[in-house]
């Protein structure tokens, strides 16, 4: 682990979304990583722990898009959705701030135990309101997620039960004015009750990957860079790869193709150097692919209005 460090309200570093007399007063933040990423755009993306295959793809994609776009991800680090998406813009080269709901030098939950330690590793930081050392407590997750909130400008909602800690943060971020976009689900999902209730009370929907990418070309003035000069059928096993390493046969789920055609893809793409085969039989883009995904410009979406 990087060296700890602490901010307090007068440090140039401290965050001026923090500062804000909506929020309860915050005297000390405490970190791991590098601090500077606080100044850096930043977008935060949250969603159901116990989050359907659905909402994991969509926090995965969120991720993913707003790492093209060299926006930072906040998140909780929790399981589920909030979980997905800070290892999607991590896969995808991206940056990542956790949040914590304990100590900034505690893990919780331990399933999280990679993005906590791949968001220091790489650029990005945890931080807490809570002091070194801290387990978790429940009264802490409800001034963790105003923190989540008040960081970014945009909040995404991948995916939200009516009644949830996620629906929390999405109230706190109304509160503080920020925007919010969120996806919409089935009418029949619980589990996208929230998210469907965001969309009818004003929050902006997102209804694709090309909504995501305008939207936040628009509101940040970024532009997205994805890989190009791959076949379209292997555009989308790149694309799918991209947000996490699968196997065969959950890639060929995922994008409704033939498993045979998938593995004659990935045997392809790994003789040209753009996947590898893991040692747990999953696929995942080449070092060398994310650096080509990450600086290579698409069309569209420049960010001028």
């Amino acid at each position: 682990m990087e060296e700890k460090w602490e901010l307090r309200r007068d440090d140039e570093l401290f965050p001026k979304s923090l500062l804000s007399d909506a929020i309860r007063k915050i005297e000390v933040l405490y970190g791991i990583g590098d601090p500077t990423v606080l100044e850096s755009d930043t977008v935060s993306i949250i969603g159901a722990r116990r989050a359907t295959p659905y909402g994991i793809a969509i926090a995965e994609m969120c991720g993913r898009i707003a790492a093209e776009s060299e926006i930072c991800v906040v998140s909780g680090g929790a399981m589920g959705c909030d979980y997905a998406a800070s290892r999607a813009a991590l896969d995808a080269g991206g940056r990542t701030i956790i949040v914590a709901g304990c100590g900034a030098d505690r893990v919780y939950p331990a399933s999280s135990t990679d993005v906590y330690r791949d968001a220091v590793e790489r650029g990005g930081a945890v931080i807490s309101l809570d002091r070194w050392g801290m387990p978790p407590r429940k009264c802490a997750f409800p001034r963790r997620n105003v923190v989540i909130a008040a960081l970014s400008p945009v909040l995404v909602v991948a995916e939200a039960g009516e009644r949830s800690g996620t629906m929390s943060t999405a109230n706190a971020a109304l509160e503080l004015d920020r925007t919010i976009y969120a996806v919409p689900g089935s009418v029949f999902s619980p589990s996208s009750q929230g998210t469907n209730r965001l969309i009818a009370e004003g929050a902006m929907p997102i209804c694709s990957e090309t909504d995501l990418e305008m939207r936040l070309s628009m509101d940040y003035g970024v532009m997205r860079v994805v890989m190009e000069g791959v076949p379209s059928q292997m555009g989308e096993v790149v694309s799918a790869l991209v947000a996490s390493p699968m196997r065969p046969d959950e890639l060929a789920s995922r994008l409704g193709m033939d498993v045979l055609t998938v593995l004659r893809t990935l045997a392809d793409y790994e003789s040209r150097g753009i996947v590898e085969h893991l040692i747990d039989g999953r696929y995942s883009l080449t070092k060398e692919s994310y650096q080509q995904y990450r600086t290579t410009p698409r069309l569209g979406g420049t960010g001028e209005e």
